[in-house]
């Protein structure tokens, strides 16, 4: 389920919740890009950036003209998690499986744990 709280998107699924910062351009069901905090019930918290391909590519398009990254010849970003298609379904379906796979710790690092925390669903 997916709300809007203040500056956020609350996405709350069954074992974790992901916050995603708003800002005009962003759309739920077509967002290829965002930055989420994932909280898992126990109060730890992970951080990833999701990128969908074409959302790479446009970046390092625009490099080229800005000389960034050798002129866009590379790109690199921590936490970086892939997704094949846009949306936040899409974002959401991938910590899904990252956690039932135990691959999360790996592919997300560590955030503090929020002192105001409430458990996730």
């Amino acid at each position: 389920m997916i709300e809007t709280d203040g500056p956020f998107y609350r996405i709350n699924a069954p074992g974790f919740e992901m916050l995603i910062p708003r800002w005009d351009e962003l759309d739920p069901e077509t967002a290829d890009q965002a930055d989420a905090t994932i909280t898992l019930p126990d109060g730890t918290r992970r951080y990833a950036t999701f990128m969908t391909l074409e959302a790479i590519s446009g970046i390092m398009d625009r490099w080229q003209g800005t000389g960034e990254c050798l002129n866009g010849r590379y790109f690199w970003c921590s936490d970086l998690v892939i997704i094949r298609k846009p949306g936040f379904v899409s974002m959401t379906d991938a910590v899904r499986d990252m956690i039932a796979i135990g691959e999360l710790e790996s592919a997300c690092s560590a955030l503090p744990i929020d002192d105001n925390h409430q458990d996730a669903d």
